[in-house]
């Protein structure tokens, strides 16, 4: 009876220091985990920016007189030649061999500044048919292998810009005629006050486009160059982005652009047409003075998917400056440095990948970072498990297990 007493108390101990070894063993920790992929890597500067007129018209008073209450108002489409407004004399004012004189040289301003448009839509055109030239010189060198896809987008883009700029140049040419005309009507009416009392002076719209803003709508006396309206083509909107100077060192012309948050529901193709050489000095939100250079985005979606975006809109801008099509991507909260040796000069990167249900820690070396993913160069096999936001209970081969969703 003892030996059977003896033998079941001998279980009970065993069972308990088994129960208490079960409690008191260390139990995996949870981990959330993440799958190594391998494709596009992009990273951006993010920014916000606003939208803005390629060309924007003032039409101011060519001549003092009484101005005629502005139909007209913000948003209304005008055509080139439509009458925007009316300006009658006011009084009959005493014209000496001065003003005479003013209104000669404001004649040969205008026709000097219509041959100097012309000149620049001539030189314009060369530069088109040089752009043109050299996309079909890289097109048959690229076709034998001797030019890069790069080189040739390039040359293509140089074609875009110079038909911009001849574009530009025959736009600037039409309004410089209208002002030649315009100075020469004032010179007819000094010369002449009598002939214009009986007939108003009309004021015609240089180009099409919209109504942008309204300065004077009541019937008023103006004086001679009073801004009255404000004409622009809201189809002709370019992005204005004022990057930190360090960012747009980053920035190339031709860089591929993401327009978001602009009201709609999909991203708006873009690319850099140009980083101004300037830069000026901002004051931040903070209080901080900052060095920023404006960069200029030329929206490359169909017109129809941004119809609505106006002057001056708010939107927000992310621009490439690298991209690697087939790369080895990891979260970038998986990402963390090696303890730092003496004399090394800086830390090594890391990563802790679950194998067989223990955390291992695998050096990695890190291409670049962006605000999701981190470029692995080398270390990691796309398809490996690895831990994001490792605990600090997480060492090298540590039990883990998994977190749930």
């Amino acid at each position: 009876m003892k030996r059977k007493t003896w033998l079941i108390a001998g279980g009970g101990l065993v069972a308990a220091v088994a129960l208490l070894a079960w409690a008191f063993a260390p139990r995996p920790v949870e981990v959330e985990t993440a799958t190594v992929t391998q494709g596009l890597f992009e990273t951006t500067i993010d920014e916000d920016a606003k939208t803005r007129l390629h060309e924007r018209y003032v039409v101011s008073a060519p001549l003092s007189g009484m101005l005629a209450r502005i139909t007209l108002r913000e948003g209304d489409t005008v055509h080139a030649n439509d009458v925007l407004a009316s300006l009658r004399p006011a009084l009959s004012p005493m014209f000496d061999e001065r003003t005479l004189r003013e209104q000669q040289l404001r004649v040969e301003i205008s026709g000097a500044q219509v041959q100097r448009v012309n000149a620049r839509v001539e030189r314009a055109r060369v530069g088109l048919q040089q752009a043109r030239n050299e996309v079909q010189r890289s097109e048959q060198l690229a076709r034998q292998g001797f030019v890069s896809t790069t080189k040739l987008e390039t040359d293509r883009l140089g074609a875009l810009a110079a038909q911009k700029e001849l574009e530009a140049a025959e736009q600037e040419r039409h309004v410089a005629g209208h002002e030649l005309e315009q100075s020469r009507a004032a010179l007819v009416a000094v010369r002449n006050p009598e002939r214009l009392a009986a007939r108003a002076f009309v004021l015609r719209a240089p180009t099409a486009g919209r109504v942008l803003k309204v300065v004077q709508t009541s019937e008023a006396a103006v004086a001679l160059g009073t801004p009255l309206m404000e004409i622009g083509d809201t189809a002709g909107l370019e992005v204005v982005a004022e990057l930190l100077t360090t960012d747009a060192l980053q920035v190339k012309a031709g860089s591929r652009v993401m327009i978001e948050r602009w009201g709609g529901d999909d991203l708006l193709e873009g690319r850099v047409r140009r980083v101004e050489p300037a830069a000026f000095t901002k004051v931040s939100a903070l209080g901080v003075e900052e060095q920023r250079v404006k960069v200029l985005i030329d929206i490359a979606s169909a017109p129809e998917r941004w119809r609505a975006l106006g002057d001056g809109f708010r939107v927000g801008v992310r621009i490439v400056t690298s991209s690697v099509d087939d790369a080895v991507r990891v979260p970038v909260s998986a990402v963390f440095p090696l303890p730092q040796g003496e004399g090394e000069p800086r830390a090594a990167m890391a990563v802790f990948t679950l194998q067989q249900g223990r955390a291992k820690v695998a050096a990695v070396q890190v291409g670049a970072r962006n605000g999701m993913h981190a470029w692995i160069r080398s270390g990691l096999e796309p398809g490996t498990t690895v831990i994001v936001y490792p605990p600090p209970a997480v060492k090298d081969g540590v039990r883990v297990k998994p977190r749930k969703v």
